[in-house]
């Protein structure tokens, strides 16, 4: 299984800042916002991943980043020179992800809680799997429409009369029919090629599995100012309150076995003094 991050966009809801820098590195409490999605795929046991942005901010995540050998990873990278959609991105990655499955997320998604239901996905996808999240706002979203049974039946982009409160986040994992699928789609009236045609048409094949998530995992959507202060309040919350730190891709990295205690002590070494070195060196010593 192979990942992409797409951490592109123009970001226009975050003007001023993004005529700096992209959405996916502002702060989320003590750390840029692209840990967090990519400590999902981590998580999820995925190694090999693609971040993909625009060609200003690639140098951004390589010096964040580099390699990920330092971690266990092998992280690439990609630009999508223009927000032309999220279908894109298999288009973009075609030789990254070759014949193996692959799980996208969207740089600005965070998952929070009993993510098994992820890994359950990605274990056990034989087409398309994506996630049904329940919303008080539909019309913002893609949105699932479900039968009597629990079966997706139809998949609309922001409708304006919602046929349901199931709204698909930013988290999707396909087989490698996504890659051909997304090259034969055609551009939508905005120019894009949309993921939730990449969705229907595995839903035309009987292909689709929608998972239901439940109550007790929190889906934070970054995608204006407002939700960046939120997000950071709540993860500022946890962390005071537990002592533990979320998205901590060293932690991870080590929990996951991609690399022993000596290789984190070499990553500590290479850090300069912080809270975020003096957390993981108290994790080297639990």
């Amino acid at each position: 299984m192979k990942g992409i991050i797409l951490a592109g966009g123009s970001g226009t809801r975050m003007y001023p800042i993004s005529k700096i820098y992209s959405k996916q590195l502002t702060l989320i409490y003590d750390k840029p916002l692209i840990y967090y999605p990519l400590s999902i795929l981590m998580l999820s046991g995925i190694k090999d991943i693609l971040i993909i942005s625009n060609s200003e901010t690639i140098p951004n995540y390589k010096k964040l980043f580099d390699t990920g050998a330092h971690i266990g990873m092998n992280i690439h990278y990609a630009v999508q020179a223009a927000p032309k959609g999220i279908a894109e991105s298999f288009i973009i990655g075609d030789k990254f992800i070759g014949k193996d499955d692959v799980t996208l997320i969207l740089g600005d998604n965070i998952f929070y809680g009993d993510i098994k239901f992820i890994y359950r996905a990605i274990e056990n996808n034989e087409g398309a799997t994506i996630f049904g999240y329940r919303v008080t706002d539909p019309e913002r979203y893609g949105i699932v429409e479900f039968d009597n049974e629990g079966n997706a039946i139809s998949i609309e982009e922001k409708p304006k009369n919602p046929k349901s409160n199931f709204a698909v986040p930013g988290l999707y994992v396909y087989n490698n029919d996504v890659v051909d699928i997304s090259k034969n789609l055609k551009p939508s009236a905005r120019g894009e090629l949309e993921i939730t045609d990449v969705n229907v048409e595995y839903l035309n094949r009987k292909k689709l599995k929608v998972e239901k998530i439940g109550r007790g995992v929190a889906w934070l959507d970054t995608g204006t100012p407002e939700s960046l202060l939120a997000a950071s309040n709540f993860f500022g919350v946890i962390e005071a309150r537990q002592g533990l730190k979320v998205a901590c891709i060293e932690e991870i990295a080590y929990n996951m076995n991609f690399i022993n205690k000596e290789q984190l002590e070499k990553v500590i070494k290479d850090m300069p003094n912080s809270i975020y070195r003096n957390y993981l060196e108290r994790i080297l010593k639990d």
